[in-house]
Formats: structure tokens, C-alpha cells, sequence
């Protein structure tokens, strides 16, 4: 971390000033830590919506303008926090009244696009300094992964040292990446965990379960409160957060693919009652993602187990053991693409760290795995919505290959409408649940 002299840090606030481009959940965020901390930041959103959030930000300590062009004529630093789908087009229209010499950086959680359309749409003279905060926005920042691309400065470490010196507010983990580098470890970090919660969605959508409310008892217990909360989670935010990784990076597509090749693989398997052969393939993949695995888990069951959404569920174990279709198809898709899930952890963010967490639960509790086994060839309680998780990670993984924004907004809104009644519920659970397993984890 290059941070300027305590001196100069009291300087620059005097005289720079932080633009952001967009004031969504994550640009709000930004804005907000930044000019706490004492930074000079404006901030636009849509020019039409200027007029109401001139009043509902009012009393913010940004100064809200009318345009990304009122942004950039005065911004040291800018941060274009938009949508990934719409990067081009902002840059297209805003990049040409950068400031001279300012610093240009986005948000969008795939870097190469962005960066290309910097190169090509801005000023010559403006530095390239791309971020990316590996959290969603309701998340604590301190701590948290931000990676930071220094794509193009070229003035002896100042632009890097005052974007570092801005970003330190944050208290999160700088890691310095290539954008390429970037790119590949969101790709096997986020894109199949993403892939994952929102294929159980679509499918408990489509069967009308909601998993935490059935006679059952299938999905009790504290792995089947991670998998019904993060879901929730992801589709209580909007689409395009997970869209733009999913659809704008090559390598996110080449996982996702696999993730939904696994899982059908495994499934079929399951029906055709191939024990020996599931056996064979499951502890291959276990010994390549697990091997070297030492010391404690990163989770444990009893953990977890009150974090249900149902007061009924709370501290109860399952009473139906479950096949665990997309744990048993993560830890085989890494496998087949030569992931091991452990190097990228400095980059890795909650989501994924639960989600390996649990499939590190499930794979090395002793036992364990061998009853997911058998319970996935000879018990049937959980045949048909396997199969409905089949269907949606190919669906998932046909509209990643199309590259379709409109699909991909379409299937996600369809699974989010379902699932809204119980979102207030769901965030402040999840919430819980995340803070619980993050302090866990650190010990």
C-alpha cells in the first residue's frame, strides 16, 4: 500500500476532489466512506432521477450534480460505478471531460472490458487506476479483499499512492493485480459459486417450495441454512451485479459451463444408480481440492444451525439426508478445470468463502460424505428437485453463452419476484449468518 505522508493526505484533501459515476448501491458506498473520511467527492446518477435525489441526498457530505460532465471537469479521480453492460456507453459519453491528468478507475467486477473501453474512449493524458471491492454493498468493509489494477500511470507511484491514500478509508485488504489476473480469479471465485445460489433458487421457484417452510424437514439443519440464505441474499440485489461477471468475462463462462456439465453428470449418476462409478469420481475430485487440507474447517454444522428462516428450523438437524447436488458438483467442477479453490483465497470473497466452507464441511466431516452418497443413489426425497436444479444450471449456463442481458434480467426477476415476500426476513438472517461466519473464520 503506497499512502501518502500524513501531511500530504491533509494537503490532497485540501485540493483534490473524487467523482463518482453512478450512485447505485456501490457508488452510495463509496461516496459515503469517502467523504466521511473527509474527501471532497461529487457524485451523479441518471441526469432524469437529479431532481429527486437531489433532496433525498440533501444532507449527505457529497455534493450531488446534475451529470457524469459536471463529475469529470472537476474530479481527480474518477470512478465509474455503472453497470458492466453500460460501461462503454457511460465512458463513451463522459470520458471526454476527464479532467487533465485526472485518474480514471470503474467498479464493474469484470476488468478487461472496462479497461479496453478506457483506453479507447478517454483522454490520452488521464491515468488508468481500475478498482474492485470484492463485496457486495451490504457488507463490512474493513478487512474485505479490494483489489487495485494500476493499468496506466506512469508518474513514479503519485496517482497510485493518492488512489491508495483515498481508498484506505475503506480498511479493506489491498491486493495490486493485472487485469487479467483479476479476471481469471473472479472467474473461479464468484462465477460457479454465483451459478450455484441461483440455480437452488430458480429450481425451489419452479417446484413453488420455499425450502424453509415444508413438512418435511428436508432442508433443516446448518448447510441448508447456508444454501437458503446466501440464495436469498443474492436475489434480494439486482441482476446486473452478478450478470456483468457471468455474461463480460470469457473465463466465467468457460466455469459456469462446467459447473452445469458437472451437475448433470453427477445427476445422471444419481438415476442410473452408479454407485461405484459416483464414488470414484466424487473422492477423485475430493483428493485434488482437499488433499493437502490441514487444521480446522472453515465452518462447522452447529454454527450454523440457527440460522433458519423458520422458527421451526432453527437448531434442528435434517431429518431427511440430502444428495447435496450442488455441493458434490462445485468441489467436481473445480476438479475438472484444475481450480484449486485455497490459491486465490487473498482475492476470495464471502460468498465464496462460505460456499468452500460448506463443501470443505460436507467433504471432510467424517461420514459424512458417504451418506450424501448413499443418499444420493437410493433415496429419492430429493429426485425431483435435483432434477429441476439440473434444468436451471443449463439454463444458467445457455444464457451466459448467449451473452444475453435481456435473459439474463428476465430469468432473474422471475426466481426474485417469487422469493420477495421473505426478503426483509431473509437480509437481516443472512446478515447474522455472515457476520457469524466471518468472525469465525478469523480465529
Amino acid at each position: 500500500m503506497a499512502v501518502g505522508t500524513e501531511e500530504q493526505i491533509t494537503q490532497w484533501k485540501k485540493e483534490k476532489t473524487v467523482g463518482i459515476i453512478g450512485l447505485g448501491d456501490m457508488g452510495l458506498l463509496y461516496a459515503e466512506k469517502f467523504s466521511e473520511a473527509g474527501w471532497n467527492v461529487v457524485a451523479c446518477d441518471r441526469e432524469e432521477l437529479y431532481d429527486t435525489l437531489k433532496d433525498k441526498y440533501a444532507n449527505s457530505k457529497f455534493t450531488l450534480v446534475q451529470d457524469g460532465h459536471r463529475v469529470s471537469r472537476i474530479s481527480d479521480f474518477i470512478i465509474y460505478s455503472v453497470e458492466a453492460a453500460n460501461i462503454e456507453k457511460i465512458v463513451a459519453l463522459y470520458g471526454p471531460s476527464s479532467k487533465v491528468n485526472a485518474i480514471v478507475g470503474g467498479q464493474t467486477s469484470c476488468k478487461r472490458p472496462e479497461v479496453s473501453a478506457f483506453e479507447r474512449l478517454l483522454p490520452s493524458d488521464t491515468k488508468i487506476i481500475t478498482v474492485h471491492s470484492l463485496h457486495g454493498p451490504k457488507i463490512n468493509t474493513e478487512g474485505q479483499p479490494l483489489v487495485i489494477i494500476d493499468h496506466r500511470s506512469n508518474d513514479n507511484g503519485y496517482s497510485l499512492s493518492l488512489v491508495d491514500s483515498i481508498l484506505s478509508c475503506l480498511k479493506s485488504k489491498q491486493v495490486y493485480l493485472t487485469c487479467d489476473e483479476h479476471d481469471k480469479i473472479t472467474a473461479d471465485t464468484q462465477a460457479v459459486t454465483h451459478a450455484a445460489f441461483l440455480s437452488m433458487g430458480s429450481a425451489w421457484a419452479k417446484s413453488e417450495i420455499y425450502p424453509w417452510d415444508t413438512k418435511d424437514n428436508k432442508w433443516y439443519g446448518g448447510i441448508e441454512n447456508v444454501k437458503i440464505n446466501i440464495s436469498l441474499r443474492i436475489y434480494s440485489n439486482k441482476w446486473h451485479v452478478y450478470a456483468g461477471l457471468a455474461i463480460t468475462n470469457p473465463q466465467a463462462h468457460q466455469q459456469i459451463l462446467q459447473y452445469a456439465t458437472s451437475v448433470t453428470e453427477l445427476f445422471t449418476l444419481f438415476i442410473d444408480h452408479k454407485k461405484e462409478e459416483l464414488t470414484e469420481r466424487i473422492l477423485k475430485a475430493k483428493e485434488f481440492v482437499f488433499g493437502n487440507h490441514t487444521g480446522l474447517l472453515l465452518l462447522d454444522d452447529s454454527l450454523l444451525e440457527g440460522f433458519s428462516l423458520s422458527e421451526k428450523g432453527r437448531n434442528s438437524k435434517s431429518c431427511v439426508p440430502n444428495s447435496h447436488l450442488s455441493l458434490l458438483a462445485i468441489v467436481d467442477s473445480w476438479f475438472q478445470l484444475g481450480i484449486n479453490p485455497y490459491d486465490h483465497m487473498i482475492c476470495s470473497t464471502p460468498l465464496f468463502r462460505i460456499f468452500l466452507g460448506v463443501s470443505e464441511y460436507l467433504f471432510l466431516t467424517p461420514g459424512l460424505l458417504d451418506k450424501t452418497i448413499d443418499a444420493a443413489i437410493d433415496d429419492k426425497a430429493f429426485r425431483s428437485i435435483d432434477l429441476e436444479f439440473v434444468v436451471a444450471a443449463r439454463k444458467w449456463s445457455s444464457i451466459v453463452s448467449f451473452e444475453s442481458f435481456d435473459l439474463y434480467q428476465k430469468q432473474f426477476e422471475v426466481v426474485q419476484k417469487f422469493f420477495e415476500p421473505m426478503f426483509p426476513t431473509a437480509t437481516k438472517i443472512g446478515n447474522d449468518m455472515i457476520k457469524t461466519i466471518l468472525a469465525h473464520s478469523k480465529k
